[in-house]
C-alpha cells in the first residue's frame, strides 16, 4: 500500500504538469470505487487546479469552486500521460487537461478514492480526526509523549494510529522503531519522554529521506512517471524477518501485530 512518503512522491510528481492547468473533461470508467464516484465530479470540467496538496495519504486538486480529492487505495496508481494514450485495464478514471496531458488513474483493486468536495475539505468527516502531518511544526518534540500517557497500546500500533499522527504506515514505522532502538510491543505509555523525542526525530528522518528515494517500491507503487522508488534499498528491519541484524548480526525476528508484519532485532530493540 502506498504510504505517506509514496503519496508526497506522488504529489511531487504531478504537480508540474497541472498547477494552473485548466481541466478539459473528466472520464469516469468505473464508478464502483471505495465510494462511488457522484456525478458531481463533472463539475470540475473548465476549472483551473490552483493548488496540489496533500494530507495524510489524500492527494488534493484545488480549485475555485471545490477540491478534487485522490487516494491511491491498496494497489492505485496515478501516472501523467498523454491523454490520448491507449487504455489499460484498470485505468478507471482520466482527468484530461487543456495542455493535451491527462491524469490517469489506475487501481486493480479498487480500493482507492475519488471525490468532489465543494465545501471546506478539513470539514469533511474524512480529515476532522485526522493527526497532525510528521514533517511539519505540528509535530514537535514532546507531542508523543504527551498523547502516550496511560496508553496500554503496543508503541508500533499507537505511532501508526492516524488519529495520533498520520502517515507512519508500517514500513516507516518498523524502520523508525529499529532506528530509535524500542522494541515495537512495548506498551506506549511506558516510553520515556527521552526516547519519545529521539524516535519523533527519526520519524520525521525516515520520511523525509524516503521522499527523497523516490518511496519505496514493493509490489504495486511506481512514481507518477513510472519510475520505481529506491528507499527499498535502504530498508534494514522491514521484510528481513529471518536475516542477520545490519548492526549487531541478531537473527531478526518477525511477528504479527493487528495484521501487520512486525520485524525487529531482538538485541537492539530490547525495551
Amino acid at each position: 500500500m502506498p504510504e505517506l512518503p509514496e503519496v508526497e512522491v506522488c504529489r511531487q510528481g504531478i504537480e508540474p504538469h497541472v498547477l494552473n492547468q485548466n481541466v478539459a473533461d473528466v472520464i469516469v470508467r468505473n464508478k464502483q470505487m471505495r465510494w462511488p464516484v457522484s456525478e458531481d465530479i463533472a463539475e470540475i470540467r473548465g476549472l483551473k487546479i490552483l493548488a496540489v496538496e496533500r494530507r495524510a495519504k489524500y492527494l488534493l486538486l484545488k480549485t475555485e469552486k471545490g477540491t478534487l480529492l485522490l487516494h491511491l487505495g491498496m494497489s492505485g496508481t496515478i501516472r501523467v500521460i498523454d491523454a490520448n494514450l491507449a487504455v489499460k485495464k484498470h485505468d478507471h478514471f482520466d482527468l484530461l487537461l487543456a495542455s493535451g496531458k491527462a491524469l490517469r488513474l489506475n487501481d486493480p483493486r479498487r480500493f482507492g478514492a475519488i471525490l468532489w468536495l465543494k465545501d471546506d475539505v478539513n470539514a469533511h468527516p474524512l480529515f476532522q480526526s485526522l493527526g497532525p502531518e510528521p514533517l511539519t511544526d505540528e509535530f514537535p518534540t514532546g507531542y508523543l509523549y504527551e498523547k502516550s500517557r496511560n496508553k496500554a497500546v503496543p508503541i508500533k500500533t499507537f505511532i501508526m494510529n492516524n488519529q495520533i499522527v498520520v502517515g507512519v504506515g508500517n514500513i516507516y514505522a518498523n524502520e523508525s522503531l529499529f532506528q530509535a532502538g524500542i522494541r515495537p510491543t512495548t506498551p506506549a505509555g511506558k516510553v520515556s519522554r527521552k526516547r519519545y523525542d529521539t524516535l519523533t526525530q527519526i520519524i520525521k528522518t525516515v520520511l523525509a529521506k524516503a521522499i527523497t528515494q523516490g518511496g519505496t517500491t514493493l509490489k504495486d507503487f511506481t512514481q507518477s512517471d513510472g519510475k520505481p522508488g529506491y528507499f527499498a534499498q535502504e530498508l534494514q528491519v522491514y521484510g528481513r524477518g529471518g536475516q542477520p541484524c545490519v548492526s549487531c548480526k541478531t537473527t531478526l525476528k518477525e511477528i504479527k501485530q493487528g495484521g501487520r508484519a512486525t520485524v525487529y532485532c531482538p538485541k537492539c530493540q530490547a525495551r
